[in-house]
């Protein structure tokens, strides 16, 4: 089974510090808010669902280490670390999603002291969890069920256990499909400048016993020039209302080649990726990271000094690239943005049916 990157250990965050993969299996123990702020903005925890957990499980560890003061300093005090946390990473919206369902604890009026907002804002961090893993699951087998017995193909980035709450998104669909006893060949992109393929997401799916064959990014379109690709399955980090995409960077031209080649081209992702406020791509946030993870990554220097760098973190596939996008309550085909909405729509009912805020 894939590893969970993420634990709750009464008070305490475990995080595996992903930036020492393949090579370290290193948990680090996040006792406080400023710590954990930097292991996000660092990579030491990423992937949009597991920030998004990392997250809400930071504000219940901060209303913890809060306790003992009055009740006015304890709101005063997590609106900072929301804050804080919000401001780590600007473009998966999973983060902001898990923010807002801890607010919204936070708000709840009929809850008068501390120790039973201390109680429901760690309730509500590990439903998030543990809806995360859930949700992994069901999406996993509805991709798989898009597969033959016998498929090949390709990934970009990580989106497997280390990027969510232990299963994956894309990488679940792999995992499904294991389990249904298909014999399953995944290419992985090696993902450019920091290698999230070659080092987390081949790692990730030896300790699956699945067949990975790491390649160039710059090999993908001769790759699916072959023939050999059945599909190509990617996670996202945010799904605009009309079916944009905002994935790892080189996610895009990988759509572009998919479908010259016409290989489909299947987006993983639960709802709460989703942001409907956005008519289009266009509007998402993009990161920009340091050019030293370019010129300099991994201690080696690949670039002259004081070289201009462009290091966008993301890039944007628009919903024309994309045959399917695969959520929890199924597969959605063009044109999306009924299909999004109707998908969101039955995420609301499922919190309400299951009493979360």
């Amino acid at each position: 089974m894939p590893v969970s990157p993420i634990d709750w250990d009464d008070g305490t965050i475990r995080l595996l510090d992903q930036t020492l993969l393949p090579e370290e299996t290193v948990w680090l123990n996040i006792k406080d808010i400023h710590e954990l702020a930097e292991a996000i903005k660092m990579l030491r925890v990423r992937g949009a669902p597991a920030i998004g957990i990392a997250a809400a499980l930071g504000v219940a560890m901060a209303a913890n280490n809060f306790k003992d003061h009055d009740i006015t300093s304890f709101y005063d005090h997590l609106d900072t670390v929301i804050d804080t946390l919000a401001r780590t990473r600007p473009t998966a919206v999973n983060l902001f999603w898990a923010l807002d369902r801890m607010r919204t604890v936070l708000s709840e009026v009929s809850v008068k002291t501390v120790e039973e907002h201390c109680q429901r804002l760690l309730a509500q961090a590990l439903a998030i969890q543990a809806d995360d893993r859930a949700t992994c699951r069901i999406m996993g087998k509805y991709g798989a069920a898009l597969l033959s017995d016998s498929p090949t193909v390709l990934t970009h980035c990580n989106a497997g256990g280390l990027a969510t709450g232990d299963y994956g998104t894309a990488l679940g669909v792999f995992y499904a499909a294991q389990e249904m006893g298909k014999t399953i060949r995944v290419y992985a992109d090696e993902t450019r400048p920091l290698l999230q393929g070659s080092r987390l997401t081949a790692w990730e799916l030896m300790q699956a016993n699945i067949d990975v064959v790491v390649l160039p990014d710059s090999a993908a379109g001769m790759l699916l020039a072959s023939g050999r690709i059945e599909a190509v399955f990617t996670g996202a980090d945010r799904i605009a209302g009309n079916g944009d995409v905002a994935n790892k960077i080189g996610t895009y031209p990988l759509a572009v080649l998919a479908k010259r080649h016409q290989v489909p081209f299947y987006v993983v992702a639960p709802v709460s990726t989703f942001d409907l406020s956005l008519a289009s791509g266009e509007a998402i946030p993009i990161e920009e990271r340091h050019g030293d993870e370019v010129v300099n990554g991994f201690g080696r220097r690949t670039g002259p000094k004081g070289v201009k760098v462009f290091n966008p973190a993301f890039d944007v596939s628009p919903a024309e690239l994309i045959t399917a996008i695969i959520t929890e309550h199924g597969v959605i085909r063009p044109p999306f943005t009924p299909g999004l909405a109707a998908a969101a729509e039955r995420s609301l009912w499922k919190q309400v049916d299951d009493g979360l805020p």
